[in-house]
């Protein structure tokens, strides 16, 4: 029975739930505890090594101090200059690349024009308990301004009622020009890559649209993303996730990120047709560009950003639609906000690691080596930049009476900060009171958001376990 599972295919393995669940039995049977006890071993043996490089590192440092012609202070005075301006210069630039290349995107995107492509198109919804919102999410998805297309609902070993719930929708509802037919699979609970992967080999459609359980599509997003596949090397369509609870603190942020940080980000990425992660809440996809990348994985925390990577990795291309929009739940605590930071980090660095030949050898995919060390530096370089830089500059201001240079300093980056805020969110036509959040956008939201990362990184890097971390649903309803 094992060899048998072992000779499958991946993309036969991960829609094969009992058979792969049969596989893990026998081999944690065979393995027993000898395995936790390498993985025991392992993580000290990291701890280990990476507390004596730091001591090692340190010990030079303090040894080779007393030889500089420099005196402390100097040193550091000296130090805080340079640093403030290479901070700046890398923020500047990093800014300035994304503006410029975001900027010409949409201006191309002003004159795109609807294709006539209308292709059948399944929407996948994976859920696992998913009973408090799935009803409106599927009401949702009944009314899209597009008139070719199925929902399939994943169950995925839900344990509230969340099958009761799905079950009463089965069937067909009228649409908005049809009748739109409505599916369910029922299975073991195998997470969420094996739940799009059932969904996936169940439809027969040419694109399939997958998103989360809790998330509303607006009308015409569907209509807006199908068109860029006209273009056969466009293997998958990213959309834009706004966030539906608003008007509390932190979700009143995450707004501001998804429209700054991310789609942002995103919208440059696209003039490069090189989107390097195509969110949960929505994603289209051209089945064959799925197939040749062996369907969604289940061995990292981010299947999102590995499926991307794959796709990329098999020369296809990848553009960003803004107006595919799909509204999702955000976070509303801080405890529950990097509880999905830390899931979300873990899992991009997983993607990293498993991609990591990319890294080293551009010749054989230039683009995703070159997606790969922006989600590097996104990922491990600019939270270590972000966090030292504010601890250092604050410690000198508050050593060497600095208080005024760090005052400009945080001056500027408060400026740049609520310019951007206001053009991305003239750009998208979002609400204008989300801009004077930037004014503790940095300071505050994404400092405790680069910790969280910094923190998740040490974590992975030493081999921690960890769980999904599943977000608790209030139901929302868009208005």
């Amino acid at each position: 029975m094992q060899a048998r599972v072992q000779q499958k295919p991946q993309a036969e393995e991960e829609k094969s739930p009992k058979i792969r669940r049969t596989s893990i039995t026998v081999q944690n049977t065979t393995a027993g505890e000898g395995h936790k006890e390498d993985k025991k071993k392992i993580i000290v043996r990291r701890i280990f090594t990476s507390g004596s490089l730091s001591i090692l590192m340190l010990a030079i440092i303090i040894y080779t101090l007393p030889m500089t012609v420099l005196s402390i202070s100097a040193l550091f005075e000296y130090a805080t200059l340079v640093s403030l301006f290479l901070f700046l210069l890398v923020l500047l630039f990093r800014y300035f690349a994304v503006l410029v290349m975001a900027y010409i995107y949409i201006s191309q995107y002003t004159f795109n024009k609807n294709t006539g492509f209308y292709p059948f198109v399944s929407i996948i919804v994976p859920v696992y308990n998913e009973g408090v919102v799935l009803k409106d999410s599927i009401d949702s998805l009944l009314h899209l301004d597009y008139s070719n297309y199925e929902i399939i609902i994943v169950n995925d070993g839900s344990t509230d009622n969340t099958y009761e719930v799905g079950k009463s929708l089965v069937g067909f509802h009228k649409g908005r020009y049809s009748e739109i037919k409505v599916s369910m699979i029922s299975k073991p609970n195998g997470g969420k890559a094996r739940a799009l992967n059932a969904g996936i080999g169940y439809s027969k459609a040419e694109i399939v649209l997958c998103m989360d359980g809790d998330s509303q599509l607006s009308e015409d997003s569907i209509r807006m993303a199908v068109r860029h596949f006209v273009d056969p090397e466009i293997g998958a369509v990213a959309g834009n996730v706004k966030v539906l609870n608003r008007r509390k603190l932190f979700t009143d942020l995450q707004a501001l990120e998804y429209i700054e940080g991310l789609n942002f980000a995103r919208a440059a990425q696209s003039f490069l047709k090189l989107v390097n992660i195509i969110p949960g809440p929505i994603g289209l996809f051209r089945r064959k560009a799925i197939e040749d990348a062996g369907y969604y994985s289940s061995d990292t925390y981010a299947e999102d950003a590995d499926l991307t990577l794959k796709i990329l990795a098999n020369n296809w291309k990848i553009y960003y639609e803004p107006r595919a929009i799909s509204y999702t739940e955000a976070p509303e605590t801080l405890h529950q906000l990097l509880k999905q930071r830390y899931r979300w980090t873990r899992g991009i660095l997983q993607a990293i690691r498993k991609h990591r030949v990319l890294l080293i050898n551009p010749t054989i995919n230039f683009g995703d080596t070159f997606v790969l060390w922006s989600m590097f530096y996104e990922a491990l370089i600019w939270p270590a930049m972000n966090i030292i830089s504010n601890v250092f500059f604050i410690f000198v201001a508050l050593a060497y009476g600095f208080s005024s240079l760090i005052f400009f300093w945080w001056a500027g980056l408060a400026i740049l900060d609520l310019t951007t805020a206001l053009y991305c969110v003239a750009v998208e036509n979002e609400e204008v009171r989300l801009v004077p959040y930037a004014l503790v956008y940095r300071m505050f939201f994404i400092l405790t958001i680069d910790i969280c990362k910094a923190m998740s990184t040490v974590e992975e890097f030493l081999g921690f376990d960890m769980n999904w971390g599943k977000l608790e649903r209030v139901g929302l309803v868009k208005s």
